[in-house]
């Protein structure tokens, strides 16, 4: 047999008189080459594509947002919005004996923490939470604190990270059900952790349609280069095939949705302190947003469930997916209106036309929720006390504006502090756009410890006879006309 099969090998062949053997060697290692050829084109061809992914920023791939717009929609709460619980720090673990800030939280059982009074805890400024352009300039934060340290520098873009889908699949446990800390018309919030022990935000956007396309553009066109303490900063996205992701910071403290209406009041209930605290956060994020950048970013979709709140109770806004970029000076029309039912601003509604007044319609509708404790529509109250904005002008026209008040509240606020902020949020929901006051004003007003607050665009009017009086509401808000005046009667 051996030998048969040495003389079948090496009996010469027709093809150029090769032998068996040397034909078979031959095509053997032909078929080796051919294949270590093909591996080596595949890796090359997968090594460039992940090249130019990393280096690719999203709005020059994605085409451009059409100007179609989706209709207002009205936002149920349901059990899938709030945060598990298992994501939150129990209160008696944030707070301390030694903190010396105002009281923020009431207890809802009137239990005492930390032997504070009254059923309060107080509140601890936290040091190093990343610097950010747009902070104040007395905020101490510690510039080499970032999320993203200690993650692979090939995936660093300018501003974030570029993470592949793995990364996220592993930092979530595959988009697992016990990650979702919130869901939307536009995507699901999952709770994940990086490779480098950092808890973020993952949002998947649903691809609806080509809308998942157009809010991951706004999004990482809106907020990607900005950062400030009262927005929640973007870390980083994903693309893949039909993939689209986006890497928040993690805020674990709830909204202000959740604690004024929802899951949070288990926790205990915001004091007048924390929702001031809160409202001027976010007027500070509002009006970096209106104000200090160019284009300037109206968001379009204020709301309670879009203000997060962290440890330390600042207000961080969230969700730009609605967010529109507007050159200054200049305003929108839209063919269709985005935004939720109660909280857009009427001319917006009606006509389409969009700036930041549209914002801060939108945010005054927030500070009489946060004073009021009420939704900005309830079709469970009486007819006269659906429409917050108009029952709040009914109350006040009455002067009962001390009924107003949240009854969850322990301790109400003072009588000057509270026309303060009734003033701040009638002004900002004035039905015409053009009397309404910027974010920046609505800052100074909000901080202002004076009442009636100063008119900054008050005028003196002159007389026939050519004599220049002042209005009595002039003198009343005048703080310095009143204390003339005292010193007049004194003497």
């Amino acid at each position: 047999m051996a030998s048969d099969l040495n003389s079948g090998l090496s009996k010469k062949t027709s093809v150029f008189g090769l032998k068996a053997w040397e034909l078979m060697a031959m095509a053997v290692g032909l078929f080796i080459i051919i294949i270590l050829v093909v591996l080596s084109i595949c890796l090359t061809k997968r090594k460039k594509s992940r090249k130019i992914n990393s280096s690719m920023l999203p709005f020059s791939h994605i085409s451009s947002v059409s100007e179609e717009i989706k209709e207002i929609r009205v936002d149920q709460v349901s059990a899938n919005n709030h945060v598990q619980n298992d994501s939150f720090v129990s209160l008696t673990d944030k707070f301390s004996d030694k903190e010396s800030a105002k009281a923020l939280i009431q207890e809802k059982n009137g239990d005492n923490l930390n032997n504070s009074h009254s059923g309060s805890f107080n509140h601890l400024e936290k040091e190093g939470l990343g610097s950010q352009s747009g902070d104040d300039s007395g905020s101490k934060t510690n510039s080499s604190y970032s999320p993203l340290s200690g993650l692979p520098e090939f995936s660093q873009l300018g501003w974030g990270h570029w993470f592949t889908l793995r990364d996220l699949e592993l930092a979530t446990n595959r988009f697992s059900r016990d990650n979702v800390i919130g869901e939307g018309g536009y995507g699901i919030v999952y709770r994940g952790q990086l490779i480098n022990g950092n808890p973020v935000a993952v949002k998947k956007i649903l691809n609806n349609v080509g809308q998942a396309e157009k809010e991951f553009r706004v999004e990482v066109e809106a907020i990607g280069h900005v950062r400030h303490k009262n927005l929640v900063r973007l870390l980083g996205y994903c693309i893949e095939g039909t993939h689209r992701l986006l890497v928040y910071e993690y805020v674990n403290n709830g909204n202000l949705e959740q604690w004024l209406h929802g899951a949070m009041q288990k926790h205990g209930y915001l004091t007048w302190d924390a929702r001031m605290k809160i409202l001027l956060g976010t007027a500070k994020g509002l009006a970096y947003l209106h104000e200090a950048i160019d284009p300037k970013v109206v968001h379009r979709d204020i709301k309670s469930s879009n203000i997060l709140i962290d440890d330390d109770f600042n207000a961080k806004i969230s969700d730009f997916g609605l967010a529109k970029l507007i050159g200054s000076g200049k305003s929108h029309i839209t063919t269709r209106v985005m935004g939720t039912f109660g909280y857009v601003a009427p001319e917006y509604a009606n006509s389409g036309l969009l700036n930041e007044k549209s914002d801060v319609y939108s945010f005054g509708v927030l500070l009489l929720e946060a004073i009021t404790g009420r939704d900005p529509v309830d079709y469970g109250r009486p007819a006269d006390e659906v429409n917050l904005v108009d029952w709040l002008k009914m109350m006040v026209g009455n002067k009962r504006s001390e009924e107003v008040v949240d009854p969850k509240l322990e301790t109400r606020p003072s009588t000057s502090a509270l026309k303060r902020v009734l003033l701040t949020s009638l002004r900002c929901v004035d039905p015409d756009a053009g009397k309404r006051p910027k974010m920046s004003q609505v800052v100074r007003m909000l901080e202002s410890e004076e009442y009636p607050i100063p008119r900054e665009d008050r005028r003196r009017r002159k007389s026939q006879a050519g004599i220049v009086e002042t209005s009595d509401t002039e003198k009343s808000d005048n703080p310095e006309s009143r204390s003339n005046e005292r010193r007049n009667q004194r003497k």
